[in-house]
């Protein structure tokens, strides 16, 4: 748990400017908090315990924001960061070097029984407000931009945006002409459909005028 623990606190530094200094980001980081908390909590949990794992469950919400149910299953390197609202849901499983934003729910669909969150991959990103809902995977180097909600698998090495969540790049190649795996910079398939209505709306226009003068 203590080589755990400290990936988790490498990974602040990797993936934070922010931070400053060690005594900094042990005192004050509210994600490093919730998950050190957890991984005592998933411990005792695995343990055949239920109720002490759900009273540091919720010490650590009302302390953090963060809601992490002891159950899931959370791999090392994992970095939370601007955490407030972030849930997680008890079958969650989540890889090696997992960063999620604020807002952020690995949740359900409805009352199923077993299996119904989902599984993240490896160095998978999932960006502010984002919602990733019921039991499905999210292949290894995925990202999910902000506000999208997923419902369906993602394939490894995808980009993810919109409602409901669609694929706009794919192993390096943009899809429809989207463009881009930056963080603040993801494709909008909304705007770009009503773009290219637009467009053909224009064209047509044009089109009309022209016959008109004929």
């Amino acid at each position: 748990m203590l080589k755990t623990i400290k990936a988790d606190i490498e990974a602040v530094f990797d993936r934070d400017p922010a931070a400053r200094g060690l005594l900094e980001v042990i005192l004050t980081y509210s994600g490093l908090h919730s998950i050190i908390m957890h991984r005592i909590a998933h411990f005792l949990y695995n343990k055949g315990l239920s109720l002490v794992p759900r009273m540091i469950s919720q010490f650590s919400r009302f302390l953090t924001g963060i809601e992490i149910h002891p159950g899931a299953t959370i791999g090392k390197g994992f970095f939370i960061d601007h955490g407030l609202g972030v849930v997680i849901g008890e079958t969650t499983e989540v890889g090696d070097n997992v960063t999620l934003y604020q807002g952020v729910t690995l949740g359900g669909t409805g009352k199923e029984d077993g299996k119904r969150h989902p599984t993240l991959g490896d160095d998978v990103m999932v960006s502010a407000g984002a919602k990733v809902l019921g039991s499905i995977e999210i292949g290894d180097n995925a990202k999910v931009g902000a506000g999208a909600v997923v419902l369906d698998p993602i394939p490894p090495n995808t980009t993810v945006v919109g409602v409901p969540g669609k694929v706009v790049v794919q192993n390096g190649e943009r899809v429809r002409g989207e463009a881009d795996l930056e963080h603040g910079n993801l494709p909008d398939p909304v705007e770009e459909m009503l773009k290219c209505m637009n467009r053909r709306i224009e064209k047509l226009e044009k089109k009309v005028k022209e016959e008109g003068k004929e």
